[in-house]
């Protein structure tokens, strides 16, 4: 029988047992072990048939269970216990208080936004496709454990990402399973007459889009999630948020409406309803979320009187923008027609924001960009003061891939930085891994301070958990594996040989990816038979763990998972190779602790960061990767190995096959031989010397803690000064800012360095001679304190290109008629070699973030 209608029917616990519900519904417990105890404890089998649900716990207590456990004193106690250790965390100063980053010059910083379309925080809350969600959640927790004052804004996905199986052949099959809000750690907003909260945007024809916001705690950390489920909505509007990254054209496109404007609107919600303070700085995690920076001009437009151009400054001052791809086919880009059906027809639209001055901000109005297309990175930048990459070599990628968008400047002084990520210690590190730091090293000991300590650990005591956690892995696998092969057809009778599968003394390599092609999973299997005889050589074996979705729409990304699930079919190999379904963070929590090895061959250099090595590298493994993204960055030749590439090689199947030797060559002759080359006590010294070195000197760098840190010194709290130095004094610096800009930009075309003398420049210059330089500018209607004039010099190659610059500033000393101008200054050679020099012209405003923020610069 079919049910007519639904209803959920909390538990109603007793008086002494009522902090469970408080417990249950802050996600700390995922990174709380003693909460996680906790819950384990009321039913064991429960809490392991619920993946580790404490909602899932509650809901099942019976009336009789109920009472037994509020007779149970020494339950009560624990239940107390671990709800005052949360009250503990939740009020307690932290870093952001405790060393004064949460005020700085008499300000307080008391709210930042982070927008992000998916988050994971737990399996549980499946809410995430994959790493960008993954770092989110981490994120999210990091900020938490650091007292810094982040909420979250993103988007309830009622059928989430999906669930993945194989059929008999091997083809990734899709399910999405149906999720109920009222049944998961999240809380209705509601007015205060106990409505829930209505975000409504406008749409075309006269249409509208309704969401209502449940409220995820993630510690200190509230996160918003919009849900267009609403009965209000008609019925394709009630679909908008059915599936992360499902659906395409209109669907899409409303999503990150909804995440952008409606997010915005959520906030100014929850802030009215709980009394949290406003945000002053609002981070766009990639480009899905830009909406909200013309949501709020909009506001500013109609609530603060200022114009569009005021208010686009007063918007970009507090905004952080964070790219996360290096391939131009991973950024969201919608038809012009899509954005002006949307935001340009009677009653559609944002009140103050004309659609010319919108398509405007997407725009891909430079070399090499195509006028029908909207760009959401390209909108997230021009919305943005501040751009940052999430690894160092991924930050000098998206300077090259924007470049465009600041002609005239070198790739060098594109304003794109970088952060490179961490990963949430507290999430990914196993249980055991903290219990052995913690009988060596102290109770006390810290996920930060455990690193620098890690060689007062026994080694043999470390060498034996690390046995433990594969085994741990093997067990896990082993089911999911069995599942899968029942899933493909197979019969319980014909799998015996499935609990025999791998073994806990032999090296265990991970490789768990997204199906995307850069990524290349199938790059292990270009000499198949050479993969063979590293999985079956009998004194020295090698097994494989492998797993990872490709999107419902990748047809190419899911033949890749096909060849390789058919590959692990081969009798040869069977249970030396695994691929395993559905890779979730549940997976993910077995599988970087019981790897030895973590490999990842991307195509450099297209992984912007690649965090599930770092995850794997705080669990005791080495990594084996492509020097791509963060490996790039912190690989220093004794903690794990780096593949060499072939780079300049334009050939794909030339380089796949030299990059595959190169991987085969490392894995024969060094990372299998250091593994298993044991002294008299069995232990491999070599490898755990490396594992130390790993863990000790990689360890603090790839912490989510650190990550937080950067981004509130280097982006928030800038973001935060720009903010309020723009808003002051009635938008004042906002309404000056955007004079400037509209005079600069109408004057630039006439100004032109017309000539340039230098006087004591001797035929044999040496080092430490001083130069006067004189520059005549012609500025047309601006005023000489309105441009910056500069000497640039450094090394002059054969082209005459000047490389590693430096800048001297020159002064405006006479002015003549006609808008030109003199300009002065002084250098001393400090370099010797072959030298070039030239004069430029730049904007100059005390709101402006750095020289090429306008993307104007003369040149002789």
């Amino acid at each position: 029988m079919k049910a007519i209608r639904r209803l959920h029917v909390r538990t109603a616990l007793p008086e002494t047992l009522s902090p469970l519900h408080d417990l249950a519904l802050n996600l700390r417990w995922s990174w709380h072990p003693p909460t996680r105890d906790l819950f384990a404890g009321l039913d064991p089998e429960l809490w392991e048939s619920t993946g580790q649900d404490p909602v899932a716990i509650l809901s099942s207590l019976r009336s009789e269970d109920m009472e037994r456990l509020a007779a149970d004193e020494d339950f009560v106690a624990r239940v107390r216990e671990v709800h005052e250790d949360l009250q503990r965390y939740l009020s307690t100063p932290r870093w952001y208080h405790e060393h004064g980053a949460g005020e700085r010059d008499g300000r307080t910083l008391e709210a930042i936004a982070y927008f992000s379309p998916e988050f994971g925080i737990t399996s549980v809350l499946p809410q995430y496709s994959g790493g960008l969600g993954i770092l989110a959640g981490d994120h999210l927790k990091a900020a938490s454990d650091q007292g810094i004052p982040i909420v979250g804004v993103g988007l309830f996905y009622k059928s989430g990402y999906f669930a993945q199986r194989f059929n008999a052949d091997g083809w990734q099959q899709e399910s999405y399973p149906v999720l109920d809000p009222d049944d998961l750690p999240l809380s209705l907003l509601r007015e205060e007459d106990g409505a829930p909260v209505v975000i409504r945007l406008a749409m075309p024809h006269g249409g509208h889009l309704d969401a209502h916001v449940w409220r995820a705690q993630v510690g200190r950390v509230p996160l918003l999630l919009l849900d267009s489920d609403v009965e209000s909505n008609d019925p394709s509007r009630r679909e908008v948020t059915n599936r992360l990254y499902g659906g395409g054209g209109d669907q899409r496109l409303e999503q990150e409406m909804l995440l952008g404007i409606g997010g915005v609107r959520a906030l100014r919600a929850h802030s009215r309803i709980t009394g949290a303070p406003a945000p002053t700085v609002y981070h766009t995690n990639e480009g899905h979320a830009g909406f909200q920076g013309v949501e709020r001009i909009s506001e500013l437009v109609t609530q603060h009187g200022l114009a569009f151009d005021e208010a686009l400054q007063a918007v970009r001052a507090g905004t952080v923008f964070t790219t996360h791809t290096p391939v131009p086919a991973g950024i969201d880009r919608f038809a012009m027609e899509a954005i002006h059906a949307h935001f340009g027809g009677e009653g559609n639209g944002l009140p103050g924001v004309p659609v010319d001055r919108l398509l405007a901000l997407g725009a891909e109005d430079y070399d090499g960009g195509d006028p029908s297309r909207f760009n959401m990175a390209v909108m997230g930048m021009r919305l943005g003061q501040r751009v940052n990459g999430v690894s160092k070599l991924h930050g000098a990628v998206s300077r090259e891939m924007f470049q465009g968008l600041w002609p005239g400047f070198d790739v060098e002084e594109v304003p794109i930085g970088s952060v490179t990520n961490g990963v949430h210690a507290g999430t990914w590190v196993d249980r055991s891994l903290y219990d052995l730091a913690r009988d060596h090293l102290g109770p006390e000991v810290s996920a930060r301070s455990v690193f620098t300590r890690i060689h007062q650990v026994p080694i043999d005591a470390f060498w034996e958990t690390k046995r433990e956690l594969r085994q741990q892995l093997i067990e896990d696998a082993r089911a999911r594996f069995h599942q899968s092969l029942l899933d493909r057809g197979a019969t319980a009778a014909e799998l015996g040989w499935t609990q025999d599968i791998l073994d806990p003394d032999v090296l265990t390599i991970g490789f768990a990816r997204r199906g995307a092609t850069y990524k290349r999973l199938t790059l292990m299997l270009r000499d198949p038979e050479r993969l063979k005889k590293l999985l079956t050589d009998p004194e020295r074996p090698v097994q494989v763990v492998i797993a990872g979705k490709s999107h419902p729409a990748d047809d190419t990304g899911k033949a890749l998972i096909q060849q390789m699930v058919r590959f692990t079919d081969d009798p040869e190999v069977r249970g030396r190779i695994i691929y395993l379904p559905n890779y979730d963070i549940a997976m993910a929590q077995r599988l970087y602790p019981g790897c030895d090895v973590w490999l990842n061959n991307p195509l450099r250099p297209f992984e912007a960061c690649g965090t599930s090595g770092m995850k794997a590298a705080l669990n005791g493994a080495l990594n084996l990767s492509i020097l791509d993204g963060w490996w790039d960055e912190w690989y220093d030749g004794q903690n794990g190995w780096a593949i060499p590439t072939a780079d300049g090689v334009e050939d794909p199947e030339r380089r796949d096959d030299l990059e595959a030797s190169a991987l085969y060559e490392l894995l024969e002759k060094t990372v299998v031989p250091t593994f298993y080359d044991r002294d008299e006590q069995g232990l491999p010294q070599r490898w755990l010397e490396m594992v130390s070195h790993t863990l000790s000197t990689l360890g603090p760098k790839v912490l989510a803690d650190r990550m937080v840190r950067d981004y509130t010194e280097s982006l928030y709290w800038p973001a935060a000064h720009a903010a309020w130095a723009v808003e002051a004094d009635g938008y004042a610096g906002a309404r000056s800012l955007a004079a400037y800009v509209d005079k600069v930009k109408a004057n630039w075309r006439h100004v032109r360095v017309d000539h340039v003398d230098a006087e004591g420049l001797a035929d044999a210059p040496q080092i430490g001679d001083e130069i006067a330089v004189h520059a005549y500018v012609a500025l047309g209607d601006l005023d000489p304190r309105e441009v910056r004039v500069q000497m640039a010099y450094g090394r002059a190659n054969a082209e005459d290109t000047i490389t590693d610059p430096e800048y001297v500033d020159l002064q405006p000393t006479q002015s003549y008629e006609e808008g030109r101008h003199r300009f002065d200054g002084r250098l001393r050679l400090a370099r010797t070699g072959a030298l070039g020099w030239t004069v430029r012209v730049l904007p100059r405003h005390e709101h402006l973030s750095s020289d090429a923020e306008l993307g104007l610069v003369t040149l002789p």
